[in-house]
């Protein structure tokens, strides 16, 4: 009677115990094996939306078959009603909270995928990404505590008052919160971006954080700028409306040019090179304007349409075109002055003065 009640007690603490370890077991065989396996099939496939799926699972599976074990061992186990019914309610916000990790990781992700452009470029910042994760957090939140019997409606209005206190401590962290919100929704600035500031600053936008947008300079340097100072302030945007500028090179010819002549040899050299530094086809043809009669020179602008990957390509194009220009222009004699200063030397002297 006592063997055959000892056993019954034994089996009573061994089935939980085998259960969640079983569980436990098969959550990190998923993890390090299947899915580990599955993100190497979905590597070679072309379909970019299985990776998403896959990495968004890391974790979560070995987390929901350890809950799954527990829920399965509760029957098993000797517990108050009030107990079992707490590790219920336990369960359900465990696997809720995983649930809403599980969906910010895919949603962030699909949304990175749906806004990266042609050249690798996501205009997502950190900060989108903060707003949707708070977004995503804050509804899972409401929903975890709906589920387990808390009202939710006293909770609101709690954080509705709290929040005007909170607002009123925090002016200059939500003034640059919602410059950041302003800036990305206006879409006037981008990760990607090359902008000059009115004050001066100017570089590649790498990100709009929660506080501060994030610039580099050509030099690799970091800036990094209030929210609400790129707001308040006026700004030029070098990457918008689209990446084709047309470069202004000023140039002055000797007067004893012939007109015609400079203007034919600098457009075939202006033609020449469009077709070198453009990949892709282009109806622009480049131009020469006279400008004015100067002291030394007639002076002249060419205006050449490029489409530039990266801000200072421009420069690379002028280097290039002058040179280019340069030698094209001594071939046939056209000549580029330089200023000259007439000095007069006088013969005499000034005599020193005689205080005698």
């Amino acid at each position: 009677m006592n063997f055959s009640f000892n056993i019954q007690l034994i089996i009573k603490i061994i089935t939980p115990i085998l259960i969640i370890g079983t569980s436990f077991v098969l959550g990190f065989i998923f993890e390090k094996r299947i899915l580990k396996n599955l993100k190497k099939i979905a590597r070679k496939n072309n379909w970019k939306y299985d990776d998403i799926i896959v990495d968004s699972f890391q974790g979560i599976g070995l987390v929901w078959l350890i809950l799954g074990g527990v829920f399965l061992s509760l029957p098993t186990l000797s517990l108050p009603p009030a107990a079992i019914t707490f590790v219920e309610k336990f369960l359900l916000a465990t696997f809720l909270a995983s649930a809403t990790l599980f969906t910010s990781r895919l949603f962030v992700e699909l949304l990175k995928v749906f806004t990266t452009k042609e050249d690798g470029i996501s205009p997502l910042t950190s900060l989108f990404e903060f707003l949707t994760k708070i977004v995503i957090y804050s509804l899972g939140t409401l929903i975890i505590l709906q589920s387990i019997g808390i009202k939710i409606t006293p909770l609101l209005t709690a954080l509705g008052v709290g929040g005007v206190s909170v607002g009123l401590a925090l002016q200059t962290t939500l003034s640059n919160l919602m410059s950041g919100v302003n800036i990305i929704m206006s879409g006037k600035v981008k990760p990607g971006d090359y902008i000059t500031l009115s004050s001066g600053e100017k570089g590649y936008v790498i990100d709009v954080e929660l506080k501060y947008t994030v610039l580099q300079e050509i030099t690799e340097n970091l800036l990094v700028i209030p929210n609400s100072k790129i707001i308040s302030g006026s700004f030029k945007n070098f990457s918008l409306p689209e990446k084709q500028i047309v470069i202004p090179i000023n140039i002055g010819v000797s007067y004893d040019s012939d007109l015609e002549e400079v203007e034919k040899i600098t457009l075939e050299v202006a033609r020449e090179m469009i077709k070198i530094i453009n990949n892709q086809e282009t109806n622009f043809q480049p131009f020469i304007r006279y400008q004015n009669f100067d002291y030394f020179s007639i002076n002249f602008t060419v205006y050449i349409q490029i489409f530039e990957t990266e801000f200072f390509e421009h420069l690379k194009v002028k280097h290039i075109f002058l040179k280019k220009l340069h030698k094209k222009y001594q071939e046939v004699g056209i000549k580029i002055p330089f200023p000259l200063t007439s000095g007069y030397v006088s013969s005499s002297f000034p005599q020193p003065l005689n205080y005698n």
